[in-house]
């Protein structure tokens, strides 16, 4: 089979063409291999060479105790906020004068309260002859057993009221 000149060099055009791109696409592999190399360098940076299987169980190692701590602080939390809800946190005074014939506001209501709105109310009263004081218990901010002043319903509103912090 004799082939004509012009099909040879269609042939070897192609083939130069196909040699050329080959040529382009090992170029082009050999820079992203250099690449991956440098990656791969400072992935291990530092260490000894270890396979990837062991960083892996390393890895999920430190997992495991770092979830554990994660536990802990989140029961911790938990603790210290059920803590938080029983500290008294709302506090609200209010100062008054009940008789008319003494001067000055000395008598008050005082409304100590956690954060359910429960605690007591501590009431002074002023006269010429002494002072008496009395305390009633708060449950979600009244109070079931005894009868509460106007002042002492005052002094638990200003507890139990949200008020815009001062900065």
């Amino acid at each position: 089979m004799i082939q004509s000149p012009q099909t040879l060099l269609i042939i070897s055009l192609i083939s130069a063409i196909f040699g050329f791109l080959a040529l382009l696409l090992a170029i082009i592999l050999a820079f992203k291999l250099n690449k991956i190399k440098k990656s791969l360098k400072i992935f291990f940076a530092g260490k000894e060479a270890v396979d990837l299987e062991t960083v892996l169980l390393t890895q999920g190692e430190e997992l495991k105790v770092l979830d554990k701590e994660i536990q802990e602080l989140f029961e911790i939390s938990n603790r210290i906020h059920a803590l938080a809800l029983r500290s008294v946190h709302k506090v609200g005074i209010i100062r008054f004068n009940p008789f008319r014939d003494i001067g000055g506001d000395q008598s008050f209501a005082l409304a100590l309260l956690d954060g359910k709105d429960s605690g007591i109310v501590i009431s002074s009263l002023h006269t010429r002859e002494g002072t008496r004081i009395y305390s009633k218990p708060v449950l979600k901010g009244v109070s079931e057993k005894y009868t509460l002043t106007e002042e002492e319903k005052m002094a638990i509103k200003e507890a139990t009221t949200i008020k815009p912090s001062k900065i």
